[in-house]
């Protein structure tokens, strides 16, 4: 156990203290993931909550540099994700994580940790089909792999382990990004994490 942890004391105004979480949003490329997270992080600072986005690039380049795709790499980049967002989110911040995680092992790791920790953990699978998917092709990442420029693309010709028991399952193509958004933000406030 940490030793380190957000506490409140007498001394602490109760209004002071604020749940986080750590939302984890899962989904393949192009799913939707890094948009949803966006737009529900937009409404979450209007209504005066601590957020953050942890988006899987942006870690990729300053905390991940130098780790590849294979299994091992993608286990060790989850990870590294996973205890950031839960120290983050320990001390009272909703962390939104809109990173693929293609493996269960990887994602059952994370949330065994928050677990251990006493940290509230939602996975949300952003249940875009590939064919959808490659549509957007919002990296043209299904685009270069159709050409032979790049391989082990998740769900592609790489592995993604469908989650079977998500907290929330989001079909991103059957609504707008704000439905998808108020989606979550609804299961969040029925959690209490809200």
């Amino acid at each position: 156990m940490r030793a380190a942890r957000l506490m409140t004391t007498p001394d602490t105004p109760l209004e002071n203290h604020v749940t986080g979480a750590t939302v984890w949003l899962t989904g393949l490329p192009s799913a939707g993931k890094t948009t949803i997270a966006y737009e529900l992080a937009g409404r979450l600072r209007e209504e005066g909550r601590r957020v953050e986005v942890l988006d899987g690039d942006e870690i990729r380049e300053f905390l991940s540099a130098g780790l590849g795709f294979s299994r091992e790499d993608r286990f060790t980049n989850v990870q590294r994700i996973g205890f950031v967002a839960e120290l983050l989110a320990s001390h009272g911040v909703t962390v939104l994580v809109p990173v693929i995680a293609p493996y269960a092992d990887s994602r059952e790791a994370v949330r065994k940790r928050h677990q251990a920790e006493g940290t509230a953990f939602v996975e949300v699978h952003v249940a875009t089909p590939v064919d959808v998917c490659s549509v957007r092709d919002v990296k043209g990442l299904y685009a270069r792999q159709a050409a032979g420029e790049i391989s082990g693309l998740t769900g592609v010709d790489d592995p993604y382990e469908v989650p079977e028991a998500p907290d929330l399952r989001i079909e991103s193509q059957n609504q707008t990004v704000q439905e998808s958004a108020a989606q979550l933000h609804a299961l969040l406030t029925e959690r209490g994490l809200l």
